[in-house]
């Protein structure tokens, strides 16, 4: 497996039990290779803030991720652009605690875990994957609605039961 495009290894050994606050910002190249992997038009930025600290349960890494990207529009093609605002709560284990692990939903401050191998921890990866998650995956402009019709695709409403029922409600006299 190749490494990341933005890749920020933190060592663990530099890890204590109290927070320490890490910034990482990817470079130009970074953006560019970030844009093919995820299907974007551009990656004009991305940064995150992370405070990083071992506790019993592995590294935990809380802070912001943000982003502003160029998205396709799903339907047109038409560049859209978008930000990203993200809270990250990680929980990073080894290989091996993770393959261990069962996955459960505990409640909603429950930490993702994320797995590493090594000497350390890859927040910068962490902070593509978050920027990717946060994006609609299948973003609509304004000329989206437009170019369906045109295309002959229907809307919800249109295709919802009752639209094609709602001729037979008359018939049978009821309102």
């Amino acid at each position: 497996m190749s490494a990341p495009e933005f890749s920020r290894i933190e060592r663990i050994d530099t890890i204590g039990a109290g927070a320490r606050s890490i910034t990482i910002t990817a470079t130009e190249a970074e953006r560019a290779a970030l844009a093919v992997r995820f299907g974007l038009i551009a990656v004009d930025r991305l940064e995150a803030t992370f405070a990083v600290q071992r506790d019993a349960s592995g590294i935990i890494a809380r802070g912001r991720v943000t982003a502003a990207v160029v998205q396709g529009c799903s339907v047109t093609d038409d560049p859209l652009p978008m930000t990203v605002s993200e809270d990250v709560a990680l929980r990073f284990v080894t290989e091996r605690e993770a393959a261990a692990e069962e996955e459960v939903e505990l409640d909603t401050d429950a930490l993702d875990t994320m797995a590493y191998d090594g000497n350390g921890i890859d927040l910068g990866e962490a902070a593509a994957e978050t920027m990717a998650l946060a994006l609609d995956p299948f973003p609509r402009g304004p000329n989206a609605a437009a170019a369906l019709r045109a295309a002959g695709v229907i809307s919800e409403e249109e295709a919802k039961p009752a639209g094609a029922l709602a001729g037979l409600k008359s018939l049978l006299g009821r309102d």
